[in-house]
């Protein structure tokens, strides 16, 4: 395997978290029980760039055609993302002419807020499900891929943009070098790139958020490697903001390399120093993390082994929650269900433990005595929600970085 942006040879295994189903196979009622596809869940540190990266197993098309994640369902973030359109309307000049796209829009969560403004967007998304409830919102949709292609097609239909966003979707392609070539097409003479992810490698690191190794998260990301991706292509980071929103994001702004009337940001430079003082170019600091996770993985039995008499169920049926669980090796008869106030998760089971997924109000018919917060980036907001739990002495319990009560 080479790395999927130098093409030098992948030799060294950062993670190996050995066989897991992919991480948004949601298991049908009328599945269960049946032999589930399982493949190797392995993240590789390139010697090279310092690219994290997984195998491709499975193709982009049989992951996000239909995707079960949603972000309108999270309240944290529409706020989050309100904050980003008010803040970028203001900080770019945006208004009734200026052409706003979206690549990886999701449900419209985003874009809809450019809507309530007047001010001209549409959205790039393959998942036609997904797809289908932005065009409900009143947002045009491509239902595509973005790609060098798709890239070319819109540009010359007159949709280039001033303001490129893609959220979330950076570490979810695997033919990386081509998704850089678009954004570089699309993007007008003094537009804007906002590009922002969780699969950011300095909090990753320092926090042991292992269970957001998927297999759709095909890469991990640090500014020291994107600035080398990025400048490859002729486009020039200059902004960067760390965000808490997902556990801790990174938001990455891009002009092209030409476009002097935007100066670039010592902001930059420190966080490449920061994350170097965090030995984020050398191999030793990845090579010692598979001892930190099995570290944890034993301190998580400790916790279920003392709490045996117990009730513990989960909240949180994301993507992480198949990692950690498949991983850990806890079933159903450790973990009786997990709830999701997502509808289309609701009445199926998680993949590979096969555990049930419920509504939240499952919660206040059993009364358990443990919450366990899979979804731990959403754990402010999930508490917040489910704090009635309280009344019968129930708790909250979070396994990221460590096992944690509260």
């Amino acid at each position: 395997m080479n790395c999927r942006f130098c093409e030098n040879t992948l030799e060294h295994v950062f993670i190996d978290l050995g066989k897991s189903p992919l991480a948004n196979s949601y298991v049908k009622y009328e599945d269960v029980n049946k032999p589930e596809l399982t493949y190797p869940l392995r993240a590789f540190v390139c010697s090279k760039c310092f690219l994290v990266q997984l195998e491709e197993y499975e193709s982009p098309k049989n992951i996000f055609t239909e995707y079960a994640y949603m972000s309108s369902y999270s309240k944290s973030m529409l706020k989050h993302v309100k904050d980003f359109v008010d803040d970028s309307i203001e900080r770019f000049h945006l208004n009734s002419n200026s052409n706003i796209t979206e690549i990886a829009s999701n449900d419209g969560y985003l874009l809809q807020f450019f809507k309530n403004k007047n001010i001209p967007c549409y959205g790039i998304e393959p998942a036609l499900n997904v797809a289908k409830i932005a065009e409900k919102k009143g947002i045009k949709t491509v239902t595509k891929f973005f790609s060098t292609q798709t890239a070319e097609e819109l540009s010359k239909n007159d949709k280039k943009s001033d303001l490129l966003i893609a959220f979330n979707v950076l570490p979810h392609t695997p033919v990386l070098n081509d998704f850089v070539k678009g954004l570089k097409i699309m993007l007008k003479e003094k537009g804007v790139a906002v590009i922002q992810f969780s699969a950011y490698l300095l909090p990753f690191l320092q926090n042991i958020e292992f269970d957001t190794v998927y297999h759709e998260h095909f890469s991990f990301f640090s500014v020291y490697t994107l600035e080398k991706i990025f400048s490859t292509y002729g486009l020039t980071i200059f902004d960067i903001e760390e965000q808490t929103i997902h556990g801790g994001s990174m938001r990455i702004y891009l002009k092209h390399e030409g476009n002097n009337s935007i100066k670039v940001s010592s902001n930059v430079t420190n966080q490449i120093k920061k994350e170097i003082e965090n030995g984020i170019n050398k191999l030793e600091t990845y090579m010692k993390f598979q001892k930190k996770i099995d570290k944890l993985k034993a301190e998580i039995w400790e916790f279920f082994l003392n709490a045996k008499n117990k009730n513990i169920v989960g909240y949180g049926a994301a993507a992480k929650a198949t990692t950690l669980l498949n991983y850990c090796g806890i079933d159903k008869n450790i973990l009786p269900y997990v709830v999701d106030l997502n509808p289309y998760k609701q009445n199926r089971f998680l993949p590979g433990t096969q555990i049930p997924i419920y509504d939240s109000k499952k919660i206040f018919e059993t009364k358990p005595d443990y919450i366990l917060i899979l979804a731990w980036n959403l754990k402010d907001e999930i508490m917040e929600q489910m704090k009635e739990i309280t009344k019968w002495g129930g708790k909250f319990i979070t396994f990221i970085p460590k096992v944690q009560k509260y």
